[in-house]
């Protein structure tokens, strides 16, 4: 037991424990929506349009979730404005927002004479250098996030599953649309720090994916999706520990490879089951 136990010696260790739960979770059950709605691909260039922000907020010495969340909330937003007034599609819009604005990100990184170094930190994340303050703001938005999704649940799940109804009932869906997107800016400043911009993404969509493998229904998959998503953090916080890889990364790869394991094995679903 001493191999579970004495990295809880460390205050950095137990603060990084908490981040990779709270982060694992929020980011799975809000994953089950991006999922089912086919939205990965916002996912992933809304986390790498916050880059500017980020960047910004670093070169005036302001605290990065200010500026992650300025640009999350108006990229997401704007990308909403331009493809329902606008005469692209959605996914041409946020390609051309995602290239512009991650470029932009990267220029300002440049200029500020220390690419590399902010660039890697940026990008992949600082699990284990998680301090009390971003403790608490991690904690926060997870909240704001996951009360939110508690309190448009049946919402939310109609215009996941049948718009059509939900624009008969009268629901706002162009309100809870926008909403939607805010909450998924909102998650990714809470899980900047944990696993960085260029992993942002399975966060949102493996714990969620290897879910759907196992359960039938919404509730189902949020609550088993956040167990993996919390046990990967656990086990990949541990993983970078004791064999001294990137958090962001240990916690995704454990993430990868129960989703690996459970598309071959889940029962009744799995390619093993079904080619047997």
């Amino acid at each position: 037991m001493n191999w579970l136990l004495d990295p809880l010696q460390f205050d950095f260790m137990v603060r990084a424990l908490l981040a990779a739960i709270i982060v694992g979770v929020v980011c799975s059950v809000l994953g089950a929506y991006v999922v089912l709605r086919g939205m990965a691909f916002f996912g992933d260039a809304l986390a790498h349009t916050i880059l500017p922000g980020v960047v910004i907020a670093f070169l005036v010495g302001w605290p990065l979730a200010i500026g992650a969340l300025a640009f999350g909330i108006l990229t997401a937003l704007g990308i909403g404005w331009l493809t329902e007034h606008g005469t692209l599609k959605e996914d041409t819009a946020i390609g051309v927002i995602f290239a512009g604005l991650f470029a932009l990100g990267v220029a300002l990184l440049s200029a500020s004479g220390n690419y590399t170094i902010d660039l890697a930190h940026f990008l992949f994340g600082n699990l284990l250098g998680v301090s009390i303050a971003d403790l608490a703001v991690i904690a926060g938005l997870g909240a704001i996030v996951l009360v939110t999704v508690f309190l448009f649940y049946k919402e939310f799940l109609l215009i996941t599953f049948d718009p059509v109804l939900a624009t008969t009932l009268r629901l706002p869906t162009t309100f809870l649309r926008y909403l939607l997107l805010v909450l998924i800016a909102i998650t990714i400043v809470a899980a900047l720090q944990v696993v960085g911009i260029a992993l942002m993404l399975a966060m949102f969509v493996t714990p969620a994916a290897t879910a759907s493998l196992l359960t039938r229904r919404l509730p189902a998959m949020m609550a088993v999706a956040a167990l993996i998503g919390a046990f990967s953090g656990v086990v990949g916080v541990y993983a970078s520990f004791y064999l001294n890889v990137a958090s962001g990364a240990a916690v995704v790869l454990v993430a990868s490879v129960i989703f690996l394991l459970t598309f071959l094995f889940a029962p009744g679903r799995g390619y093993v089951w079904q080619r047997g």
